[in-house]
Formats: C-alpha cells, sequence, structure tokens
C-alpha cells in the first residue's frame, strides 16, 4: 500500500508531539533525531527556536511568495479542562471554539507579518516562487479557558499557557521539505503577579506568540534576500 506524503507528514508529527516533553529538557535524543531527519535533513543552530534542520544545500532566496496549509491544532493529552468557577468540563463544542479560535489567530498573524511592509504575499496556488509552509500548534495547554457561560466568576493565572510549534516549510511544486523547525513556549509570566484569565487576555497571549514565531519565519525569508544587510 502506498503511503501519501500528507499521511506521512501527520504520521512524523504525532511522533514529534509524543516526544516534546522531553525533548527539551535534555539533549535530543537518538529517537527525535532520527524522527527530525529521516528525509535528509541535518541539525542546524537557529537561535530563535528549539530545534531546528534544514536539507544541506537548500536557500530560501528563490521564494518570493508563501502558501499556507491551514493550521492544526491539537491539545496537551494532559489538559483536562473544566468550566471557569466550576467543576464542569468544557464542553466538545467550547473545546473546538477554543482550538478553531487559536487555529485563527496563529494564520492570520502569518499573514499580517508575511505581507506586511511589502513582504511576500500569500497565495493559494503552487509555483516556482511559492514557499508552501505547515504550521502545526501541538500541545496547547490553556490554564484557565474562559468561556461565555463563566458568569462573574474570575480566575487568576501566572500564565495563559503554553503550546509547541512544529513547521515544515517545502517547495511547493515538489513537496520537498526544505526546513523544519520546533519550538515550545509559554505565554508570558510576571514573576510576583497573578493576571486576571478571560477570552481577551488569552486571545492576545495567543496573538503575541503566534506572532513571535510569525516573526522568525519573515526574519528567515528577509535574510535569504539580503533585506536588513548592511
Amino acid at each position: 500500500m502506498k503511503i501519501s506524503s500528507n499521511t506521512k507528514g501527520a504520521a512524523l508529527l504525532l511522533s514529534l508531539s509524543l516526544l516534546m516533553s522531553s525533548a527539551f529538557a535534555a539533549p535530543v535524543s537518538k529517537e527525535l533525531e532520527e524522527r527530525m531527519s529521516h528525509d535528509g535533513l541535518q541539525l542546524i543552530k537557529l537561535k530563535e527556536v528549539d530545534l531546528a534542520y534544514s536539507r544541506p544545500g537548500a536557500s530560501l532566496a528563490g521564494y518570493s511568495k508563501v502558501q499556507l496549509d491551514p493550521v492544526e491544532v491539537s491539545f496537551s493529552k494532559y489538559w483536562d479542562p473544566k468550566r471557569t468557577g466550576s467543576n464542569f468540563k468544557l464542553s466538545p463544542e467550547e473545546r473546538e471554539d477554543i482550538r478553531s479560535g487559536m487555529a485563527k489567530i496563529v494564520q492570520d498573524e502569518f499573514v499580517k507579518t508575511l505581507q506586511a511592509k511589502d513582504g511576500y504575499p500569500v497565495v493559494n496556488e503552487a509555483g516556482a516562487d511559492v514557499l508552501r509552509v505547515k504550521i502545526s500548534i501541538m500541545d496547547l495547554y490553556v490554564n484557565a479557558p474562559d468561556t461565555l457561560t463563566a458568569g462573574r466568576t474570575r480566575t487568576y493565572v501566572a500564565s495563559a499557557g503554553e503550546a509547541t510549534l512544529v513547521a515544515e516549510l517545502r517547495d511547493s511544486e515538489t513537496g520537498q521539505v526544505l526546513v523544519r523547525m520546533v519550538d515550545r513556549r509559554e505565554a508570558r509570566n510576571f514573576p510576583g503577579q497573578l493576571t486576571w484569565s478571560n477570552r481577551v487576555m488569552n486571545a492576545q497571549e495567543a496573538e503575541i506568540m503566534a506572532s513571535a514565531w510569525a516573526k522568525i519565519l519573515r526574519k528567515s525569508l528577509d535574510k535569504a534576500h539580503g533585506i536588513g544587510k548592511k
């Protein structure tokens, strides 16, 4: 039976998700190394992210447009959320609202950042100068999810939550993976302070996190095109 590249990619991302919790607490394990480099990629140093792998000789200089796949979001297996101020678990509809909301925020931030200041148009079709980017948000953990049914109850947290980004950059015509990045981040944490968790605050923290990731991609493209060099 032939396995499609999309199926292989999904299996790889799932495997990476299962390895995340221990991957960044210690040097890169042999298993993670094999998963990240199985298709010929090699470990590179990219200070902005936890892990980055690139195809030898690959360059982003030939890409002036970006094709963004729909962002996929999955929750941490340890996340067992309850409605704020109660012992009732979130409904499937409420969980989906959080998942789809996060996906939209990430998609919007990448589009905005990539296209800003005569940047890189986000297009729907493949092409010789089109870089295809697949963004997956994994292990999403929202410390105090706020729902419309939460009433007047207030919950204060040190951080809104955390998530892991897995990004794959491909040639849009051949499908060949050029770069693979993994980065886990926690929402802003103010030492000694607790912040009221609500829908607005959670959305703002998600935007900040997504914007930081989007800027890494924009910076990589700019560097490849010699933008910003003295």
